[in-house]
């Protein structure tokens, strides 16, 4: 199996400071807040989960508007991951609140609202996923980013 994102996660010697690089040598950062004990430099593990759903909605709203030619000026997105620890016999619940702006007719909005459930990322939350973890001697590809440790 061929992935279609990879991004390699590199814990140094801050605490809970993750450094994070893709494949299209983008980087960035990940922590934990300071009462978990981290330094608060990058977004949670969990915001940056739930803030792919939002990018993800955003683009693939903006791209179907574009092509059909409608007047979407704007799409702003408000994630909330409601539930995750411990995950509920029902699952983990997110809700997602889609403000639109341009003069978009009532059926144009509607279409937008059936597109926003149809991006990659939704896709992927609601079919099953497996996770494979295994231990490797080394990475293949990656490597961490210049991103540096605020000590």
């Amino acid at each position: 199996m061929t992935a279609i994102a990879s991004v390699t996660a590199n814990l140094g010697n801050v605490p809970y400071t993750v450094r994070l690089t893709d494949d299209l040598d983008h980087h960035w950062l990940a922590d934990e807040p300071p009462d978990k004990g981290g330094a608060n430099l990058g977004p949670t593990p969990t915001r940056l989960l739930v803030a792919s759903l939002g990018a993800c909605t955003a683009i693939t709203m903006k791209m179907y508007a574009a092509r059909k030619g409608w007047p979407l000026e704007a799409v702003e997105i408000r994630v909330d991951l409601l539930t995750y620890v411990p995950v509920p016999e029902t699952g983990t619940s997110i809700r997602c609140e889609i403000l639109l702006r341009g003069p978009l007719s009532p059926e144009q909005r509607d279409r937008l609202l059936a597109i926003a459930g149809a991006c990659p990322v939704h896709r992927i939350f609601n079919a099953p996923i497996g996770i494979e973890t295994r231990l490797v001697e080394n990475l293949s590809g990656l490597e961490p980013g210049p991103v540096k440790d605020q000590a």
